[in-house]
């Protein structure tokens, strides 16, 4: 038999060395090939979840404010917050008698201010003045519109420092709705007059769902 030269096995060590390392890197591949698409996997599943978790989130939260807009929808509510300049009155909403003006710190009129009548607490009697400590309609500058709008206007417009009073956060202002006289003013009316159709502590619960949940907005 012929004999294999020397440079012949040099050579066939040199293509088995070759061809093992190839496969080896082979098999690296596919490897680090499912490693990174495991990792892609579950990467793509924690993003679905999140994203989900998220949704799920501002779903809640539109609910909780669909639900919370009776409230603002009032009559006890939006009459004080009316589309036009000239508050409203009673459960049918008219316009006030005698016609007052907003004016500019929502105080009325140098002619007409709201505190001649409105006093620090409710007068009593059939068809007498509702009161509060500074009794006053939102300033001309920030109207803070409840009447006529739908509940994502709303919840938009709470949200916004330049329609809500200055108030920074969704909390802020779910904190006012929680201490302000006049907002409190709304459960004790006085005089036979309706209140919200949801009480004050139901309200703050639904209201501090809404901002837990991420304050999002009905449409």
């Amino acid at each position: 038999m012929e004999r294999i030269s020397r440079t012949e096995a040099v050579s066939h060590k040199t293509l088995k060395l070759s061809i093992t390392i190839a496969a080896f890197m082979l098999l690296v591949g596919f490897a680090w090939f499912d490693r990174s698409n495991a990792l892609q996997n579950v990467e793509a599943s924690t993003l679905s979840d999140k994203t989900s978790a998220k949704a799920d989130k501002s779903k809640k939260a539109r609910a909780a404010f669909n639900d919370a807009a009776k409230v603002f929808l009032s009559p006890r509510c939006s009459n004080c917050h009316p589309a036009g300049d000239s508050p409203r009155q009673g459960d049918a909403s008219k316009l006030h008698d005698p016609e007052v003006m907003r004016g500019t710190e929502g105080r009325g009129t140098e002619e007409l201010q709201c505190n001649l009548c409105h006093l620090d607490k409710n007068t009593e009697g059939e068809h007498m003045p509702p009161g509060v400590p500074d009794w006053h309609m939102p300033s001309a500058a920030q109207k803070m519109i409840f009447q006529g709008l739908t509940a994502g206007q709303i919840c938009r417009n709470l949200k916004d420092p330049l329609k809500n009073g200055g108030r920074k956060s969704a909390k802020e202002a779910v904190e006012h709705l929680a201490t302000d006289p006049k907002v409190l003013w709304a459960w004790s009316p006085g005089n036979g007059r309706t209140t919200p159709p949801m009480n004050h502590a139901d309200f703050l619960k639904t209201m501090n769902e809404w901002v837990a949940n991420g304050a999002a907005c009905p449409d």
